[in-house]
């Protein structure tokens, strides 16, 4: 896999923090990399790509209600968003890690790194 295919992923629609500081450490992915480097890069990818998968699976089974205060769902949004983040960083740390290191094998080989 190409570290351009990694950055496609995080620039889908989503333009968070987090997708953010993934991008940045994708950019300074490079065959001077450290393995603990591109480990951590890998692993932060799972995780937002667990998050997005949740967020979606969220939102394709939540109504949205018109009577809903909106600054309240704003409120309820954030909390929501906070707490998957934290659920997708808690999946991959207990059981996953195997996207993790496929990418990790594979990148290593292709970068000599």
């Amino acid at each position: 896999m190409d570290i351009s295919a990694v950055s496609t992923l995080a620039n889908s629609n989503n333009t968070s923090a987090v997708a953010d500081k993934l991008k940045n450490n994708v950019k300074n992915l490079s065959s001077d990399s450290t393995e603990d480097e591109l480990k951590s890069t890998l692993k932060d990818f799972e995780s937002y790509f667990v998050e997005q998968v949740i967020k979606e699976m969220k939102d394709s089974m939540t109504l949205k209600s018109d009577d809903e205060d909106s600054s309240m769902s704003q409120y309820k949004d954030m909390f929501m968003d906070t707490v998957i983040e934290q659920m997708s960083d808690t999946i991959v740390e207990k059981s996953g890690e195997n996207i993790t290191q496929q990418l990790y094998e594979q990148m290593k080989r292709n970068y000599n790194i």
